[in-house]
């Protein structure tokens, strides 16, 4: 039997990240996954600039090259018959306050250099004063990924499906690898000094660090597949809100729209009658800017919808005593509502992370597991920066921004009130969203800047006769702004 230093359980957009980052360091390791072939999904086609650092950092870049995508510049966002512009953050304060840091033996040659292909130019990107982003077709996303993983001559590559992870007999609190059962029906043993699990939101083993450790669903997104749709504002992703359910929209080809609708429920709509259509034609067709109705109407006839659910899982500690040679990354490990697309900014940047705590030069023998937990509880603590900014910021948003009720409503009036002022009142949201400022009391600051300006803008609207109601009004919206906050800011810095 091969013995392993690492082995990977799932090649989705984290498994072949960190496995090329440890092939690369010169670890010995086999990615498990259980289809090859490209997936379909509707999640993971929208990369925020965050990500992309983490890709440059990984020499991985080039996995956005050659599948068409699609240069994302910021954000349009549209209230009723008002919208409002934001850009992404400028790379002068980027790269001071979060530069790309090149994982060591990882990045060599050029594959931390974006190259020209038919819809992505360098000397654009290079050029640009602010940072970009860009949104994707999710499989050929994760095709690229893959090859790049397979490439690699320290990485074995298995298609299989783990039914098991292994224990050490002797101290069932080491896990010593896998069990896979292959196509061919076979059960074969596999192992490794360290086996990350990057299996994803559905994940069969992040039990293993607890019986309760498993996600919560909020609600539910709609997918819907616009052709040739033409958008407000190019290269932008778009936010439509009012007093329906938060709509978002971006472009992931040149001739193709992503559209993902919310939906506000614990529980998916029907898809065995017209409950989904009607939703649609109720609370979407209405909202939907004039230049991307017919492409919309296209896609609402057809009736083709994907559905997703909207889950939220905070990240536990790792290393402990019952679970010595096990990692969970990924959404395996940490999961946040996707309204904010940041999902695989923290995956990739836990990866980058994670190889550089790991690396050779530090840890020698991946069975120290005293030094192990050591590390485990560093990667804990730098992690949360950035974990607890995107976790919080999509909960929050998404609680404003599917308003349903007075206050709530209040907040989502100011919020979009607060970005019209421009200048700090957009730059460090969208610095924080963007995932390039990681600092969890700026969004504090922000947010709640964005709560006493609501109670300001709610007693103008009011004025002086309706001085009383603005008032009791103002002690429900901060109120509400610290119950929708608090609870999760803290929940992720202090776990």
């Amino acid at each position: 039997m091969k013995e392993y230093d690492v082995i990977v359980i799932g090649a989705g957009v984290i498994g072949p990240s960190i496995a090329t980052a440890f092939a690369r360091q010169g670890r010995r390791v086999l990615i498990v996954e259980r289809d090859w072939s490209k997936p379909d999904r509707i999640v993971g086609e929208l990369m925020q600039p965050g990500g992309i650092k983490a890709l440059r950092e990984l020499g991985m870049i080039q996995a956005i090259n050659n599948i068409e995508a699609i240069d994302c510049t910021g954000y349009y966002v549209k209230f009723g018959n008002e919208a409002v512009e934001i850009p992404y953050p400028y790379k002068s304060v980027a790269n001071t306050t979060n530069p790309v840091v090149p994982i060591w033996d990882v990045v060599h040659g050029d594959n931390d250099r974006l190259l020209d292909d038919t819809t992505i130019s360098t000397k654009t990107w290079e050029e640009d004063e602010r940072v970009r982003g860009c949104a994707f077709h999710h499989g050929d996303f994760i095709m690229n990924l893959r090859n790049i993983v397979r490439a690699e001559p320290n990485v074995d590559w298995l298609e299989a499906t783990v039914t098991k992870i292994l224990r050490d007999p002797e101290d069932p609190d080491i896990v010593i690898g896998v069990k896979a059962k292959g196509k061919d029906g076979e059960l074969q043993d596999h192992h490794a000094k360290l086996t990350i699990s990057c299996d994803g939101i559905y994940s069969k083993f992040r039990k293993e660090l607890s019986p309760t450790n498993v996600p919560v669903i909020g609600s539910y997104f709609i997918g819907l597949h616009l052709k040739d749709a033409v958008l407000p504002s190019k290269n932008k992703g778009h936010v439509l809100l009012g007093d329906h359910a938060p709509v978002l929209i971006y472009q992931i080809s040149p001739h193709e729209t992503r559209m993902l609708c919310a939906y506000k429920s614990t529980k998916p709509p029907s898809s065995s009658n017209n409950e989904v259509y009607e939703y649609l034609r109720r609370e979407v067709l209405p909202v939907v800017p004039k230049e991307t109705l017919p492409s919309f109407k296209k896609a609402l006839e057809s009736k083709v919808y994907r559905i997703m659910p909207n889950q939220y899982l905070p990240a536990m500690k790792q290393g402990r005593a019952n679970n010595q040679g096990f990692i969970l990354l990924g959404d395996s490990l940490n999961m946040r509502h996707p309204l904010t697309g940041g999902g695989m900014t923290v995956g990739l940047n836990d990866a980058v992370l994670l190889a550089k705590l790991l690396h050779p030069k530090y840890v020698e023998d991946l069975q120290d597991y005293e030094f192990m937990t050591q590390r485990l509880d560093k990667f804990h603590r730098k992690r949360k920066n950035l974990d607890a900014v995107i976790n919080t910021l999509s909960i929050a948003l998404y609680s404003l921004f599917a308003a349903d009720k007075r206050a709530l409503k209040i907040l989502q009036i100011g919020c979009f009130k607060y970005f019209e002022r421009g200048g700090e009142c957009v730059d460090g949201p969208i610095g924080l969203l963007s995932g390039m400022l990681p600092f969890p009391m700026l969004l504090f600051n922000h947010f709640f800047s964005v709560a006493f300006y609501s109670i300001y803008v709610n007693f103008r609207h009011h004025g002086l006769v309706g001085f009383p109601i603005a008032l009791i009004e103002a002690f429900q919206t901060i109120f509400t702004a610290i119950v929708i906050f608090t609870p999760y800011l803290w929940n992720e810095l202090a776990a």
